[in-house]
């Protein structure tokens, strides 16, 4: 156990456990008013599997559970080409929280962070969670420049005509999205069939997808589409990720997972971190049909929102994104520069 400076003698800070879920899941439903054990079985099962992915930490007290924190290594999640800690989860006991329980487990992570080369830490709030906001302003975080956008799952129209050219590089941009005649009785599954056959993801997609990445990014990241299926195939209950295909090939892929409680969501959200079409496709609504087979799998699935987070300059993917019904969301980005230094002083 490490005691942190900030903490009393009898308080230290340690690496969460299995065994340590009892006590996780009572701080939480105190604060929530509900259970999430099965998110929080989740989030444990995938820090045992990918221990490389996840830094979980612990805070005692007398030898007690006072509080936790869960943060997800990011690597090529929404067009990132750096890695960035993710914040998604933290927790402390009521009756602890004027111990500096929450700055702690903050620092924590901030210093594991930089031990693996990160240097931002990231996490989101709702605007309406003012306790949240308070402590990671006191923290250092700062409003991100990215925007959180979510949109409700519906069975209506989705986008129309060249839509999704800005899914390719600029310069492979030009064509306009193929008219397909009228739409069908499901316009969801008529873009899905009829532009693309879309279906899950498969281990023998790998090669064809890091070589649409690479078109459209310009890096090598094999590594991460690989662990994304694989994410998909052994947690088919989070991951809802697509490949389109035509003549044999995968054209285009959308990387998606159920989220069931990060950032205090008491309701499963679908997110999507990454979206790419191959350059040679642009224009041809793959992009467009990707997302409407995802609209029709979470429906199967009776999630009702999707979210996805785009950089503010770009404007044309925004636009994207706003076509098909996303507005801003009710969540705020933040973001920490680690170099800054360590975590605000102040007691959370």
């Amino acid at each position: 156990m490490v005691t942190g400076s900030a903490l009393a003698p009898e308080t230290g800070i340690r690496a969460l456990a299995r065994h340590d879920l009892a006590a996780v899941v009572e701080i939480d439903a105190r604060e929530t008013g509900r259970s999430r054990r099965d998110y929080f079985e989740r989030r444990l099962q995938a820090a045992l599997r990918e221990p490389r992915l996840h830094l979980q930490f612990a805070v005692e007290r007398n030898g007690r559970l006072a509080g936790f924190a869960m943060a997800r290594r990011l690597e090529g999640e929404f067009g990132r080409s750096e890695p960035a800690l993710r914040l998604e989860v933290i927790g402390v006991d009521r009756e602890a929280r004027a111990g500096g329980h929450g700055t702690a487990l903050l620092a924590a992570l901030e210093a594991q962070a930089r031990l693996q080369g990160m240097d931002e830490l990231r996490t989101q709030a709702h605007w309406k969670n003012h306790g949240m906001l308070r402590f990671l302003d006191r923290s250092g975080f700062e409003l991100d420049r990215n925007h959180v956008i979510d949109c409700a799952v519906h069975a209506g129209p989705v986008a129309g005509p060249g839509e999704d050219e800005v899914l390719a590089p600029p310069h492979a941009r030009g064509g306009t999205e193929i008219d397909y005649g009228a739409p069908r009785s499901n316009d969801f599954e008529a873009l899905a069939r009829d532009r693309a056959d879309v279906r899950s993801l498969r281990p023998a997609d790998v090669a064809d997808l890091a070589r649409i990445d690479r078109r459209v990014t310009g890096r090598d990241r094999s590594a991460y589409i690989a662990r994304q299926i694989e994410e998909a195939l052994l947690d088919s209950a989070v991951r809802v990720s697509l490949a389109s295909h035509c003549d044999g090939a995968a054209t285009g892929y959308l990387a998606a997972k159920v989220d069931f409680g990060d950032f205090g969501r008491t309701e499963p959200t679908a997110v999507i971190d990454t979206l790419s079409v191959d350059p040679e496709r642009a224009g041809t609504g793959i992009g467009t049909a990707l997302v409407s087979q995802l609209f029709v799998n979470l429906q199967a699935l009776q999630v009702e929102r999707v979210e996805t987070v785009v950089a503010r300059e770009r404007l044309d993917l925004l636009g994207f994104f706003y076509r098909l019904g996303f507005t801003p969301g009710a969540r705020l980005g933040f973001v920490k520069r680690l170099s800054q230094g360590a975590a605000g002083a102040s007691r959370a």
